[in-house]
């Protein structure tokens, strides 16, 4: 006969459970659950355990099980469902399975959703609970259109706005929080991130974030903008892919070695959403600088970066290099960002074209790469230069800030060899 009943129970009580699970908590001759659980239950004569230490609650019930007595019959009460980042697993894990039967309640998931009226079979459910909040860093990373997060006393909501704000993203959360499902103070609400961290909310809460629309929609102040090392959430990006570009941090070192003068032509390979392009687009503005694509939607997003920037010294070429590069002018400065598979072929061409004295820049994110580029220029005979970044920015943990890496980056600066 099955021994220990995990019964997940909501803020209406008792109330909300059905009759026949009703009637199993009556026959219980012990109780274990939190002081909120069990004070749904005052007049029943069963024990009691309060569920502080859960090993030592699971001592105990293995200590029963061990017992002859066949009518001894132990209820766990939780919150919802217990298999939904429940007690549910650790149960399973320390006590025979064949003893143990569920019946779960509605999850605070099922009923934040329902509140909110969002489908959720698509939606990325994180707990924080006990946790820390790297998961939820990189869902958002990740940009996932629904997420759902279980919050703690130290994960609150207001720690997910701070770190929703410290995150450079280039789409943006509507935040919901949602506290005491089910119970008669419940409260829904939908906030401005700004706002979350100026409300008071219950411990018992679920925070609900859903994409909205890409920052294409968010007008910039042009007048209030940096003069070089713009932050990476005011570019428009690659909606599936919103953290493809070059860095701020990294584009702010690329100018630098670059050596870039005025009335200069310069070329962007693979130019992506057209960061780099308008960053030497705006410090120099008698340069020409041809932003080379291979993507139509990449294209697309230089064009639309260039008018949020009001620049007009950026050209937009859709075409792959190197056969793109054939007769555009002579560059005196060239970044090489992205290659296509085409890196070889595209020096070779760059060989050709670079004006005297020019400087070609590259960027690499992984070894094979940086490894293909050194060889050309040894081979090529050209000087280079290496330099690489390892750059960590910092977030809001709670009341507390740490700092998460961004992807190591190692930047070749090369110039032909001139004999004297």
């Amino acid at each position: 006969m099955t021994k220990i009943h995990v019964i997940g129970i909501g803020l209406d009580g008792a109330a909300g459970l059905t009759e026949s699970v009703r009637q199993i908590v009556e026959k219980a001759t012990l109780l274990i659950g939190s002081d909120r659980h069990l004070a749904y239950f005052p007049s029943h004569p069963a024990s009691r355990l309060v569920l502080g230490d859960f090993h030592l609650a699971i001592a105990q019930m293995r200590n029963l099980l061990a017992k002859s007595d066949q009518n001894y019959s132990i209820i766990v009460l939780v919150s919802g469902d217990p298999l939904f980042f429940g007690l549910g697993r650790l149960l399973l894990e320390e006590l025979p399975p064949e003893e143990i039967l569920f019946y779960p309640h509605i999850s605070s998931i099922q009923l934040a959703f329902s509140r909110i009226k969002l489908p959720w079979q698509d939606a990325v459910v994180i707990s924080c609970h006990g946790r820390g909040l790297d998961t939820l860093t990189q869902a958002l990373q990740e940009d996932f259109e629904k997420i759902a997060v279980l919050t703690d006393s130290i994960n609150t909501p207001i720690a997910i706005a701070n770190l929703l704000l410290s995150l450079d993203l280039s789409t943006r959360y509507g935040f919901w929080v949602c506290e005491n499902l089910g119970g008669i103070d419940e409260k829904v609400q939908f906030l401005a991130i700004n706002a979350v961290c100026k409300e008071n909310f219950s411990s018992l809460n679920v925070v609900i974030l859903i994409r909205q629309s890409d920052r294409i929609d968010l007008e910039i102040n042009i007048d209030n903008l940096p003069i070089f090392g713009l932050s990476d959430e005011t570019f428009v990006s690659f909606r599936d892919r919103p953290g493809l570009m070059t860095k701020r941090e990294v584009r702010t070192l690329l100018l630098g070695e670059l050596a870039l003068q005025p009335g200069q032509i310069v070329w962007d390979i693979g130019a992506g959403t057209g960061s780099v392009s308008i960053e030497i687009a705006r410090l120099c503005p008698t340069s020409q600088v041809y932003a080379i694509e291979k993507t139509a939607m990449g294209t697309s997003l230089i064009e639309q970066n260039c008018r949020r920037f009001q620049v007009k010294n950026v050209i937009s070429i859709h075409g792959n290099a190197p056969d793109i590069l054939e007769n555009l002018p002579t560059p005196n400065r060239i970044f090489i960002g992205g290659s296509g598979g085409n890196l070889s072929a595209i020096l070779d061409e760059c060989k050709l074209k670079l004006a005297p004295k020019g400087i070609i820049v590259l960027a690499f994110a992984t070894l094979e790469h940086l490894n293909q580029a050194l060889h050309w220029f040894k081979q090529e005979n050209w000087d280079y230069k290496l330099l690489q970044i390892q750059l960590s920015r910092s977030i809001s943990v709670a009341q507390l800030t740490r700092l998460t890496p961004l992807n190591p980056v190692t930047i070749v600066t090369g110039k032909l060899i001139v004999d004297s």
